[in-house]
């Protein structure tokens, strides 16, 4: 008797997909509700979230347990509470930021370091924004491409539906690149270009070096440095956060050491791992801890994540 997997069904309008739909949905009318709301419905739908959600709930305290030994277990429970209330919130801003409806916004963001981004642009190499998974990713990248051109590296998602609504909501940035690209990322670069890219994915083992980040060795690209010695763009760490007044944003352009890129990517790999700590150490509730960095493991070593 013959068996076979069925297909994955491939269309955004696929019934399987309908749930998605529904969730964009109500996330955009929640965002179209007064603002003044939206702090607290962002953290109540953070605490559901955290309550009805066990898998990646798991994750956040795995990762939290790693990166933060040094406090205790009652520190890492109010940590983990914080993030799950700062993911919540940054689904309201991303819905908004999607919706492309950013009105008056753009007063709300503090730029600091833009003088580092324009020198850069202007010498005409090109530029590397290094950037990682902050929560507030979506809305403070919609801001900035309204004052520079920005293009994005970019995974796509499994879910088609979700892929779709993604590229939809991306469209004012420039380019999407994906991150497989990497002719048309120097393409890009030489011409030019500011590309903002993630540099915490994990990429696996084959394309990366196992280097430390909050003491645990991760799957880091080596890429980064290797770009940058090719097309000879120069590397910014680019950093941001909600403000505590929850209805504004920074975003902090720092140019790395002198020394980056040096001959050794992998050293670069741990320099560049190293300035995401302190960026993160900043903020630490508003990192995206929900996915799994340490998930790729070096041989031998046992899986971090059930």
């Amino acid at each position: 008797m013959s068996s076979h997997r069925r297909r994955r069904p491939t269309h955004p309008g696929h019934p399987r997909f309908w749930g998605t739909w529904c969730a964009l949905t109500l996330l955009r009318a929640a965002a179209a509700l007064p603002e003044a709301w939206h702090p607290a419905l962002g953290r109540a739908l953070g605490r559901v979230a955290r309550h009805t959600l066990r898998r990646r709930r798991s994750i956040v305290r795995t990762n939290l347990e790693l990166c933060f030994p040094e406090l205790g277990p009652e520190s890492r429970r109010q940590l983990e509470r914080r993030h799950f209330e700062a993911a919540g919130l940054s689904l309201l801003e991303t819905a908004r930021a999607w919706s492309h409806d950013l009105g008056t916004l753009d007063a709300r963001l503090d730029v600091r370091g833009g003088e580092h981004l324009d020198a850069a642009l202007a010498a005409g190499n090109g530029v590397l924004l290094a950037g990682a998974h902050f929560l507030t990713l979506e809305i403070v990248c919609a801001l900035v491409a309204r004052r520079w051109p920005l293009d994005v590296v970019y995974r796509s998602q499994r879910n088609p539906a979700l892929e779709r609504i993604q590229r939809r909501g991306r469209r004012p940035y420039g380019a999407a690149i994906d991150h497989r690209d990497l002719r048309r990322l120097m393409r890009r670069l030489r011409d030019g270009h500011a590309v903002w890219f993630a540099a915490d994915q994990d990429h696996g083992a084959r394309r990366s070096e196992f280097v430390p980040f909050f003491g645990i060795a991760a799957a880091t690209l080596t890429s980064t440095s290797r770009v940058a010695k090719l097309t000879g763009a120069q590397v910014l760490l680019m950093q941001h956060w909600r403000n505590s007044d929850d209805r504004s944003w920074t975003v902090r352009f720092q140019p790395l050491p002198e020394s980056f890129p040096s001959a050794d990517p992998r050293s670069d790999a741990a320099l560049l791992n190293a300035c995401l700590e302190r960026a993160i150490a900043e903020h630490p509730e508003q990192y995206l801890w929900l996915h799994r960095r340490f998930k790729t493991r070096p041989e031998g070593e046992p899986a971090r994540y059930g």
